[in-house]
């Protein structure tokens, strides 16, 4: 995968409409989320959030689990899990978003 293929993913997901079809899991967003931050800063520069910051402290376990994974790596398995997701949805717009992301 190249880098203008997980580009194209990411500005796709970050523009999905919260009641479209496309709809990832809260496991697989945390999957996304990790690979993103990873491949756009590498790994993690903050400290690990408070107690009571439940979301928070499991987006960092999920990017520190992942410490270590190049960047290139980070964008294929983005990549290849968001049209893994698009491909379960099958409609004209999942596979709209699997010609750009392809072809990006």
């Amino acid at each position: 995968m190249s880098e203008s293929q997980f580009k194209k993913a990411a500005d796709i997901i970050q523009n999905l409409p919260k009641d479209g079809k496309i709809k990832p899991t809260t496991d697989d967003q945390l999957y996304f989320y990790k690979y993103f931050k990873q491949a756009t800063i590498g790994d993690v520069n903050t400290t690990r959030p408070g107690l009571f910051d439940f979301v928070g402290k499991a987006k960092w376990e999920a990017w520190k689990g992942v410490e270590g994974t190049p960047k290139e790596d980070s964008w294929k398995l983005y990549v290849e899990k968001f049209i893994e997701v698009l491909k379960s949805v099958d409609d004209e717009e999942s596979k709209k978003h699997i010609t750009e992301i392809e072809s990006a």
